[in-house]
C-alpha cells in the first residue's frame, strides 16, 4: 500500500551493568503490555515517512488513525493525497479517491500477524517478539524515550522488524518504525493520542462509492 523508514538519533551514552539493563527492559515491556492490554480503542494523529531503499526515495504523509480491538482499523491520509485504509476485522478496503478505485480483500489474510493487530500484539510482546533495546548502552533517544527493537517470532514479508520509541510516563508508543523483507521502512510519529475514546464500530465499515471501481487485492 504505502511503501515502508527511518533513523533514530541516540544522544546520551550511559554504561549500565547488564542485570540493570535487563531489569529496565523488563520494565519497559511490562509497561507496554500493561498499557496496551487495557486499550480497547485508540485515536491519534500521525506523520509518516516511507523510505524505498532500492530507489533511495522518501515519501511523507500525514493523517489520523483509529484502532479498535478485533482487528478494526482506519487510516485516514490527508496528504500527499487523500486515501483511506479501513478494516472491520473481516474485510479490508483501500480507497484512493484520485483513482476512483477501491481495493478490497480478506483482512485477516492481508493483515496477518502483529502488524495488522497492533493493539493485541503490543498487549503480549513477549509472545509475539524477541525484544531488546535498540542501543543497550543508550537505551533512550534524544527525547529520553526508551527505544525497543522487536523481531517478530513469525515474520511476514511486510514485517521483519519493529522499532518503538515509548513515552516513559504512560508507556504509549510515540514513534514506530516498520521494516519489511527488503529493508524498506516506514517511520510514524503519533501525537494527540486518545486511549479508549469509545469509537463506534460504524467507523470501521465502508461502502464503496458508486463511481469507484472495486478491484480485488489478490487475483
Amino acid at each position: 500500500m504505502r511503501s515502508l523508514a527511518a533513523v533514530f538519533a541516540l544522544a546520551v551514552y550511559v554504561v549500565v551493568p547488564l542485570d540493570v539493563r535487563a531489569q529496565e527492559l523488563d520494565q519497559v515491556v511490562a509497561g507496554l503490555e500493561s498499557t496496551y492490554g487495557k486499550v480497547n480503542d485508540l485515536r491519534a494523529e500521525f506523520t509518516q515517512v516511507a523510505h524505498n531503499k532500492s530507489l533511495g526515495q522518501d515519501i511523507k504523509a500525514e493523517g489520523t488513525v483509529y484502532l479498535k480491538k478485533g482487528g478494526k482499523m482506519r487510516w485516514d491520509y490527508k496528504s500527499p493525497a487523500p486515501q483511506q485504509i479501513i478494516s472491520d476485522g473481516k474485510t479490508l478496503w483501500v480507497y484512493t479517491p484520485e483513482l476512483k478505485q477501491v481495493n478490497t480483500g480478506n483482512a485477516p489474510k492481508a493483515l496477518a500477524g502483529p502488524a495488522g493487530s497492533f493493539l493485541a500484539g503490543l498487549g503480549r510482546i513477549r509472545d509475539e517478539f524477541s525484544v531488546r533495546f535498540l542501543n543497550p548502552a543508550t537505551k533512550v533517544d534524544a527525547s529520553g524515550r526508551p527505544v525497543v527493537d522487536l523481531t517478530p517470532k513469525n515474520p511476514t514479508p511486510l514485517l521483519t522488524r519493529l522499532v518503538l520509541a515509548v513515552d516513559p510516563k504512560d508507556h504509549v508508543v510515540r514513534e514506530a518504525t516498520v521494516y519489511d523483507q527488503f529493508d524498506n521502512t516506514v517511520v510514524m510519529n503519533f501525537s494527540k493520542v486518545s486511549i479508549n475514546p469509545g469509537l463506534a464500530d460504524t467507523l470501521f465499515s465502508f461502502t464503496p462509492p458508486k463511481d469507484a471501481a472495486v478491484v480485488p487485492l489478490e487475483r
